[in-house]
C-alpha cells in the first residue's frame, strides 16, 4: 500500500454530483485504506493497493458505474505533490488566485507551442513537468485568459486545484 493524492476532475460541477462520503465508500471497495476526502470537490488522501495507474483506471469506472458520468482521476503521492506546490513558478500574492493542475501525462512539444499562442493578458501559466502552474491576476472567477483553451491545447487530462487546497492536501497525507 502507498499512500496517493487522488483527485477527480469536475466534480460537484453541475450535474456531475459526487458526495464525498460515496466516494470514499467506493475507494474502499477498491481496497483503499485510511480514506479521507478534503472539501467536495474530488480530493481523496488513501493508501491504495497495488499499481496506482489500475486504482486510478479502476476508481474511474467505478464512479461512472455507480453515478452514471465519467471522472478522470489522477493521483500523486504526497512528495509528488510537495514539489509540484514549491516548484510554484509565480509570486504567490493570492494563494486562492494561483493554482496547480495536475495533469495526466506531460504535454508535447507541439502541444505547449499551441498552448502559448493564445493571450494571457495578466494572467499567467508555466508547464512545469506534468503540472501546469496558473496565476490568475483577478482570480479563476474574472480570467483573463482562456485558461479551457489553453488546456485543450495541451491535449491531456489535468484537474485543477489552488494553492490553499494543495498544501491541506499535502498536510492530510502527513
Amino acid at each position: 500500500m502507498a499512500t496517493r493524492i487522488v483527485l477527480l476532475r469536475a466534480v460537484n460541477v453541475g450535474p456531475a454530483q459526487l458526495p464525498m462520503a460515496d466516494l470514499r465508500a467506493i475507494a474502499a471497495d477498491l481496497g483503499a485504506t485510511d480514506v479521507r476526502t478534503y472539501i467536495a470537490s474530488g480530493n481523496l488522501v488513501a493508501d491504495v493497493p497495488g499499481d496506482p495507474a489500475t486504482f486510478d483506471r479502476a476508481l474511474e469506472q467505478a464512479v461512472e458505474q455507480r453515478f452514471g458520468f465519467f471522472r478522470d482521476v489522477i493521483s500523486r503521492t504526497p512528495d509528488q505533490v510537495r514539489s509540484a506546490l514549491h516548484a510554484h513558478p509565480f509570486e504567490v500574492v493570492e494563494p486562492k488566485y494561483s493554482y496547480v493542475t495536475f495533469l495526466a501525462a506531460e504535454p508535447t512539444a507541439d502541444a505547449l507551442e499551441k498552448a502559448r499562442s493564445f493571450e494571457t493578458h495578466d494572467d499567467r501559466w508555466e508547464v512545469v513537468g506534468t503540472e501546469m502552474h496558473v496565476r490568475y491576476a483577478d482570480g479563476a472567477g474574472r480570467p483573463q485568459m482562456k485558461a479551457d483553451a489553453i488546456g485543450r491545447a495541451l491535449g491531456v487530462a489535468g484537474t485543477a486545484r489552488n494553492l490553499n487546497t494543495v498544501r491541506k492536501l499535502v498536510d492530510l497525507a502527513g
